[in-house]
C-alpha cells in the first residue's frame, strides 16, 4: 500500500516520551506526517520531554501528561482524538528496579494496561470502523525466562516463564492482551522484542550507562562473569517491525523481534571500549577497558536471551538492516555528540539508585 492509498490514522502513543516510545513517536511522525499522534506519558525519572524536541512544531502531534492508569483521562482522550490505533509502550521496564520496587511494576504494567484495554474496548463499542482499529502492545523476550547456551532461539510458541518481578509482570500484561482478542474480540496485537539500543536510552540501561560512565572516568560494573548474553536490535528497526505489524499484522496474533546479534554482555562491553577509544577525544581514562569492574550478580539474572523472528520475517517481510557493530557506533555517536541531553539525567536520585544497585 502507498502513502496516498493509505488511510490516515489517529494513534495514541503510551509511553511515548520514552526511549522506543519517543524513537517510535518520531520515526511515525517522519514517515506519515498526515497523522494525528497522541502522545501520552506520566513523565516518571524515564520519561523525558527532551526526547520529543521538536515535534510539537508540526501541528500533527499533541502531548499529554498523565497515567494510563487514570481511566477518566484515558477515556476521554480516545473520545477526543477520535483514537484509533493505540501503540502501547507506556512500562516499568528495569530489572534492577524491579527487584527494589516491585509494586511500581504491577500497578503500571499490568492494571495500567488492563485499564487502557477497558478503556479502548468501550471506546470501540461506538464506531463503525472497529475493523481498522489496533491496540498493538509492545512486550518483551524476557517473559519466556532464560536459554541456556545450546537451546533454541525464543519463538512465539515458547512457554512463558518469566524470573523478575518486571518479566512477569510484563507476561500478565500480554495475558491480559491476548485475552481482550479472545474474550471481547478487541483488535490487539503483541510484540516480544529482544534488548533495544539507540538514541535517547536512559543512562541506567547497559549500554548507555557504559557510554556515559566512560566519559566521565567511572567503573563500568559488569554482573557475575559477564557471559550472559543478550540478543540486541537498533531501536530504528525495531520502530520499523512495529510499522509493519500494525499496518500488516494479524490480530490476535503475536510476533518475536530480534536483531541476530546475540553477544555476550562482557564482549559488548569490550566493544563499546574499543569504539569509545577510537572516537572519543581525550578521555579521562585510556584504554577504557581498564575501566571494567566486575561485580555481584542480581538476583534471578537470565544467561541468555536469543530471539526467532521467523514469522515476522517470512509473514511480514521484516528484517533486522542495523549490525550490532553499526549500530554500537551509532549508538556511541550520539552520546558524544548529545551530552546535553544525559547530563541532566545524572540527578541525586539516580545517583543513589545506583549506588544500591552497584554498591558504591
Amino acid at each position: 500500500m502507498t502513502h496516498a492509498e493509505r488511510q490516515p490514522r489517529r494513534l495514541l502513543v503510551t509511553g511515548g516520551a520514552g526511549f522506543i516510545g519517543s524513537n517510535f513517536t518520531r520515526y511515525w511522525c517522519d514517515r506519515y506526517p498526515g497523522d494525528r499522534v497522541v502522545v501520552l506519558d506520566a513523565l516518571t525519572y524515564a520519561g523525558n520531554l527532551a526526547n520529543l524536541e521538536g515535534l510539537a512544531e508540526t501541528g500533527n502531534f499533541r502531548f499529554v501528561r498523565g497515567d494510563i492508569g487514570d481511566r477518566a483521562l484515558v477515556d476521554t482522550l480516545f473520545a477526543e482524538e477520535q483514537i484509533d490505533t493505540v501503540a502501547h509502550f507506556a512500562a516499568e521496564s528495569h530489572v534492577d528496579r524491579s527487584i527494589l520496587e516491585p509494586d511500581a511494576f504491577v500497578r503500571t504494567n499490568v492494571v495500567g494496561t488492563f485499564t487502557l484495554l477497558e478503556a479502548f474496548r468501550h471506546h470501540l463499542a461506538n464506531r463503525s470502523d472497529a475493523n481498522r482499529c489496533r491496540f498493538l502492545h509492545v512486550s518483551t523476550d524476557e517473559v519466556y525466562g532464560s536459554l541456556a547456551p545450546d537451546d533454541p532461539p525464543f519463538s512465539e510458541t515458547t512457554p512463558y516463564a518469566p524470573n523478575s518481578p518486571y518479566s512477569a509482570s510484563k507476561a500478565g500484561s500480554d495475558h491480559l492482551a491476548r485475552a481482550y482478542y479472545h474474550t471481547y474480540n478487541l483488535p490487539t496485537v503483541i510484540t516480544n522484542c529482544s534488548n533495544n539500543y539507540g538514541p535517547y536510552h536512559f543512562p541506567e540501561k547497559l549500554i548507555p550507562l557504559m557510554c556515559i560512565n566512560i566519559l566521565l572516568g567511572k567503573p563500568l560494573p559488569v554482573y557475575g562473569d559477564g557471559q550472559n548474553v543478550r540478543d540486541w536490535l537498533y531501536v530504528g528497526d525495531h520502530c520499523r517491525a512495529l510499522d509493519t505489524v500494525i499496518h500488516r499484522g494479524q490480530l490476535g496474533e503475536t510476533y518475536n523481534i530480534g536483531g541476530n546479534n546475540e553477544v555476550k554482555n562482557i564482549d559488548l562491553v569490550r566493544t563499546i571500549c574499543r569504539l569509545m577509544d577510537e572516537m572519543a577525544p581525550d578521555l579521562p581514562v585510556k584504554p577504557s577497558e581498564n575501566l571494567i569492574t566486575f561485580v555481584k550478580d542480581r538476583p534471578g539474572h537470565d544467561r541468555r536471551y536469543a530471539i526467532d523472528s521467523t514469522k515476522l520475517q517470512t509473514s511480514l517481510g521484516w528484517q533486522p538492516s542495523v549490525t550490532v557493530e553499526e549500530g554500537l557506533r551509532k549508538t556511541v555517536r550520539w552520546y558524544l555528540d548529545d551530552e546535553d541531553w544525559w547530563k541532566p539525567l545524572l540527578s541525586e536520585e539516580y545517583q543513589s539508585y545506583y549506588a544500591q544497585v552497584y554498591g558504591e
